[in-house]
């Protein structure tokens, strides 16, 4: 089998998704080409799974100060440079194509007439769970941005549909970590602020993911440059995150049990829709602003949840293997049968109320 698969570049959750596939199908003898757009080619960093990738300008957003800028992200788009790198890739050399997020390949495969997965978390949002409805504008972006045949969602809960657990790239789990250690990852964030923020919060100790200050220790904050193995030792070694509404980090702390505090990216509808799905399963704190008092009253009264989720990588490459004999609704079922619940949520799949069908997917 061969396989074209288009990775969306912005933020690294989407990496991380697919640096958990590019393991497995190496493992079960897949060809697989990457396609990686939404940054530039020198902001790429720890790429070798990804063996001779290409990377296209396609399309991102642009936020500044913890919020999405509209009319800068209009500007850095370049609707003419966009039609021409998807006219400009073929895929009709490969047995299928997936898109995580990615809209070269997944416009150049629709216009082609190739099969096309859709598979990630933005997916799970043809579904009716719970959203963000306030921009019906960024909905319908959000719906087109990348099209797919077919679509494989993930999210923290099913809600009933045939939606994936989330899938994590699996690390090294450290049973104990530190209590007064705090990994903050803000990227959309003035870091300058969040740093002043953390220097009120005297009785813990945080770790700093950013790529605007130096490097080095400002009394009780160590600020840290991007760097894929030594985030993976701080998320490891922290308690609690501090974090944007992002689904891949907030996933990667459920799966180790970590105190989790989001705030979503403002004008960001998945992310908004990401908070609101994080407090009404009673998973992880949200706030829509942040500073000093809220930081404390979180790590001082907030719980720690921890959410056992299955291999769904693994899960997901034996489906693409076996084809047409196994369906969506039965690959689902079988995740979730893996997934055990926790304090108040259950996530028994499907739904009682709700019948799934069983007919298969062709793929």
């Amino acid at each position: 089998m061969k396989i074209l698969y288009g990775v969306q570049g912005t933020g690294n959750g989407h990496i991380t998704r697919a640096r958990a596939m590019a393991v497995e199908m190496k493992l079960a003898g897949i060809k697989v080409d990457f396609v990686f757009s939404g940054r530039p080619p020198e902001d790429y960093f720890d790429m070798s799974v990804f063996g001779d990738y290409r990377t296209f300008r396609g399309l991102s957003f642009v936020a500044r100060n913890g919020k999405l800028n509209f009319f800068a992200t209009v500007l850095s788009v370049s609707i003419l440079k966009l039609c021409r790198d998807i006219r400009s890739l073929d895929t009709r050399g490969y047995d299928l194509v997936i898109t995580d997020f990615e809209p070269i390949v997944a416009w150049a495969a629709k216009s082609q007439g190739v099969l096309c997965i859709g598979f990630g978390h933005q997916y799970a949002f043809k579904h009716d769970i719970p959203r963000y409805k306030k921009n019906l504008v960024a909905q319908w972006v959000m719906s087109n941005f990348a099209p797919s045949t077919i679509q494989l969602g993930a999210h923290w809960h099913h809600f009933g549909y045939p939606i994936l657990p989330p899938l994590i790239h699996a690390e090294e789990i450290q049973n104990m970590p530190n209590t007064e250690q705090v990994l903050v990852y803000l990227p959309f964030e003035n870091s300058d602020v969040v740093l002043d923020l953390l220097e009120e919060v005297p009785s813990y100790h945080f770790r700093l993911h950013c790529k605007d200050i130096d490097p080095g220790v400002y009394g009780n904050v160590e600020v840290f440059p991007f760097s894929r193995d030594q985030f993976q030792q701080n998320l490891n070694e922290c308690e609690s995150v501090l974090c944007n509404a992002g689904f891949e980090l907030n996933s990667e702390a459920l799966q180790l049990g970590r105190r989790i505090l989001v705030k979503p990216l403002k004008g960001q509808i998945e992310q908004h829709s990401n908070a609101i799905a994080l407090e009404r399963l009673g998973i992880a704190k949200t706030t829509a602003v942040l500073n000093s008092k809220i930081i404390q009253e979180w790590l001082e009264t907030s719980r720690v949840v921890q959410v056992n989720y299955p291999n769904v990588a693994r899960a997901v490459v034996a489906w693409l293997q076996v084809g047409n004999n196994m369906s969506l609704s039965d690959l689902c079922v079988s995740l979730w049968q893996q997934t055990p619940n926790v304090s108040g949520i259950d996530f028994t799949y499907p739904h009682k109320k709700r019948k799934i069908s069983s007919k298969p997917v062709t793929i």
